[in-house]
């Protein structure tokens, strides 16, 4: 009987500790923080971490028209085709175990969030493939969109993989932004980026955000539905986001499905638009991730999709299905774990999932090189 009574003492310890493992914030409810102590998290490292994050703002302009335009300025025919907003101050949160243990800045603050957009959207084709929309991301896209997106024998080759990890070489034009004329080559001039021939999809990665709208415009063709309102039924609902974030496109980008005019959104906001979001709704959708697709009880998210979509690329090991990845390659971050994932943005957005320490970070408005040395800093206190 004895035996029998401290082995029940010891199933309630080891539940509440699996319980406390896997908190998570209520809808419309404050986020519950604990102190770093309650973590054996050296608190005085963690602070010096976040003091680092307020003292490295990101130095574009608070007014994101004017960083935008300066920040893409070689571009040809670059100009903003969509909405974007004036920013706030650096902001954050650091998550562990599903609790806040340090914030800093205007967390409820709404801002443009730049490339983390494509985070959003790759988990859009993982729920189109969970729910069998798409069959496999290694399926011609041309089966599924035959209106002349994807005509001709080099775009005829494209699959959902190649464009979810940004090497689909895709050529063509849509809602007016020309594929050679986004992030051009360093060399060379106008005549020598219109002739290029494009490269095999799958083997060279280009950050290009007109191929990255193509990806939004195909989904959305897919899913007969805006994508905000999928991302919205799907996903921010479920796991108690508020209600002020907001996804957008270009002026222009209005297509036509089952007799209905339908916004397609964009990845980015490199010529303005994309999601505009707190860094508590951020917060929201990284725990998520943290946890395997699962919020509470359910599964959002395939544990399968959030596997293929953090497997490295073989044109870029630092690339899986729009997160970058932390293995040894060009972009890793020494000294850390090789099982963090995270999502980037323009002017220093960061949404970074950290298996290892079951931690979430979310920054804004860090000058973008200097993500590194931050959480290199907040590892220092997990130690």
């Amino acid at each position: 009987m004895r035996l029998q009574f401290i082995a029940l003492i010891a199933l309630f310890y080891f539940a509440d500790l699996y319980a406390q493992e896997y908190y998570f914030p209520e809808l419309n409810a404050n986020w519950e923080q604990r102190s770093p102590n309650d973590f054996h998290i050296d608190e005085s490292k963690l602070n010096s971490a976040v003091a680092f994050a307020e003292a490295n703002e990101y130095s574009g302009s608070r007014d994101l028209r004017i960083a935008i335009l300066k920040g893409f300025e070689r571009e040809p025919f670059h100009q903003i085709m969509g909405p974007t907003k004036k920013r706030g101050g650096p902001a954050g949160l650091i998550i562990k175990d599903g609790y806040i243990v340090a914030q800093w800045g205007d967390i409820k603050r709404v801002d443009m969030t730049f490339s983390v957009t494509k985070s959003f959207l790759s988990t859009m084709a993982g729920l189109a493939e969970d729910k069998g929309l798409i069959r496999d991301t290694k399926d011609l896209v041309g089966d599924y969109i035959w209106d002349g997106t994807f005509d001709g024998a080099h775009n005829a080759k494209i699959t959902w993989e190649h464009l979810l990890q940004q090497n689909s070489a895709w050529s063509g034009e849509l809602w007016g932004g020309k594929d050679w004329a986004d992030r051009p080559p360093r060399n060379g001039g106008i005549d020598d980026w219109k002739l290029d021939t494009p490269n095999e999809p799958g083997t060279v990665m280009e950050y290009n955000d007109v191929r990255v709208n193509v990806l939004a415009y195909a989904l959305t063709h897919v899913w007969r539905k805006p994508m905000p309102l999928v991302l919205k039924e799907h996903i921010m609902d479920k796991i108690g986001a508020s209600s002020t974030w907001r996804w957008f496109g270009y002026d222009n980008a209005w297509t036509e499905i089952d007799g209905l005019q339908m916004k397609s959104v964009t990845g980015g906001g490199h010529s303005g638009a994309g999601i505009f979001i707190s860094a508590e709704d951020m917060a929201r959708f990284g725990l998520l991730f943290l946890n395997n697709g699962k919020w509470q009880n359910e599964q959002l998210v395939s544990s399968n999709w959030i596997k293929k979509a953090t497997t490295p690329s073989i044109p870029n090991v630092n690339y899986g299905f729009m997160w970058w990845l932390n293995k040894k390659g060009d972009r890793h971050w020494q000294g850390l774990s090789e099982d963090i994932y995270y999502a980037a943005g323009f002017g220093g957005n960061f949404i970074v999932i950290d298996k290892t320490n079951n931690m979430v970070v979310v920054t804004r408005w860090l000058e973008p090189n200097k993500i590194g040395d931050f959480m290199t800093k907040i590892n220092s206190a997990f130690n």
